[in-house]
């Protein structure tokens, strides 16, 4: 177990390289499963729910090689299971992103109740009446057991724009016989590559991108070479941090056309960057000051489907409110668990009223201080990160597993900016 001891109220500077994004590598390395050919994967962030779901499939019979730090080959030339491990299983929520090629490959998958972040309660009805729909039969019992004779295209309508659902029915669609047509479909940038990845493999996808997917399945898929795009959570969240220590950074591999939603929110914060090309560049005299709406009235940051907020950038919104002029709401539609980091924040002397689990009104800026922290998930880990960073005084944070479980080394690449950050074996 390792924890986090941070000195803040230091102003950082210098140059940070996004990684690749850990929502789109999860299931590009699930895809591995759908061909007996090798995949190779670039880009792919070394990050702990990764180095989970490479176990997941090593289980499986996947042979994996570490080409170089961030570059892999899988290469599932036979499926020696289809139970996946439940102490696998409970790390990761992603662990479900193997339902849909099993059955695509092989006809059934016994998958015990996936993990991941507590956040609140995460459905995963919406899978299973997807997969139902293209011919599976799902039997609920302590596990999930999925089993099918031949995938079959039909129309399928999501009850909700689910990323990781909508991901399972590609990924069991590409080789159903006949058309499948998605509706409400998700379209976030990682179910983007994934679907141009299987394109890249022989599969045939139209519309990515958008709500509605049209897929014609085909008998086999081929290997192929992808690189996974760059995660624009992980820029969200350096852009927050460079602004509530006032620090210039330049961020780079970035993608301007992910960042247009978070442009729009972050300048209701007064918050502002410059972008050319994959540069990003956030000047370190920041405005922090809300931005109302028309009329005076007190602004809101809330999260949406694609290609609006992401609900991952919430709990960073939030410590950036706290060190920004004037009063903001915060509503975080998707999960209602995902605020109860926000009393720690309170502790540490941020001006924050929780309204009820989805809704906190914050007023700044606060003088923070440091304090001994918990992290209870990825990105309110790295929002608490974020705070005792611009705190005044020593912060510690305890259970860094979960940061560490979606941002690659934190610790080496904040430190070659200047932040006093260690890593300690506790």
């Amino acid at each position: 177990m390792y924890k986090y001891c941070i000195e803040g109220n230091v102003p950082l500077r210098g140059t940070i390289r996004a990684s690749g994004n850990k929502n789109a590598a999860l299931p590009c390395i699930s895809a591995a499963l759908l061909t007996d050919e090798p995949v190779r994967l670039r880009n792919v962030p070394a990050i702990e729910d990764v180095n989970v779901m490479l176990s997941i499939l090593s289980s499986l019979g996947v042979q994996v090689k570490r080409i170089e730090k961030n570059t892999l080959e899988l290469h599932t030339q036979d499926i020696k299971g289809y139970e996946v491990s439940q102490e696998l299983t409970r790390k990761i929520r992603a662990s479900v992103l193997v339902a849909g090629p099993l059955l695509a490959r092989v006809g059934k998958v016994i998958l015990p109740p996936p993990g991941g972040d507590v956040i609140g309660r995460r459905r995963l009805d919406t899978h299973f009446l997807a997969l139902t729909e293209l011919g599976a039969k799902v039997e609920v019992d302590t596990v999930f057991r999925l089993s099918a004779d031949r995938l079959k295209g039909d129309e399928v309508f999501l009850d909700e724009a689910s990323v990781t659902a909508t991901e399972n029915a590609v990924m069991a669609a590409v080789l159903a016989e006949g058309d499948t047509i998605i509706e409400n479909a998700a379209s976030e940038p990682h179910v983007q590559d994934l679907c141009t990845m299987l394109n890249s493999m022989g599969a045939q996808i139209e519309g990515i991108g958008s709500n509605i997917l049209r897929i014609h399945g085909v008998k086999k898929l081929h290997g192929t070479e992808f690189t996974i795009g760059s995660d624009y959570m992980e820029i969200g969240s350096f852009i927050g941090l460079a602004a509530v220590t006032r620090s210039e950074l330049e961020i780079h591999n970035t993608e301007p056309r992910h960042l247009k939603m978070m442009r729009i929110v972050f300048a209701k914060l007064g918050i502002e960057w410059e972008q050319e090309g994959s540069i990003l560049h956030i000047p370190a005299n920041q405005k922090l000051k809300v931005v109302p709406d028309l009329g005076g009235i007190i602004p809101k940051v809330d999260d949406a489907p694609w290609p609006g907020f992401p609900a991952d950038l919430t709990s960073i919104a939030l410590v950036v409110a706290t060190q920004v002029e004037g009063t903001v709401l915060i509503h975080e539609k998707m999960f209602e668990s995902r605020m109860f980091f926000v009393d720690k924040l309170i502790d540490m002397g941020a001006k924050i009223v929780l309204c009820d689990p989805h809704r906190a009104v914050v007023s700044g800026p606060a003088k923070l201080h440091g304090s001994i922290l918990t992290s209870p998930d990825v990105r309110a880990g790295m929002a608490m990160v974020i705070a005792a960073l611009c705190a005044e005084g020593e912060s510690v944070i305890h259970n860094v597993y979960q940061i560490e479980r979606g941002y690659e080394n934190l610790t080496e690449r904040l430190s070659a900016l200047g932040a006093r950050i260690s890593r300690i074996n506790t």
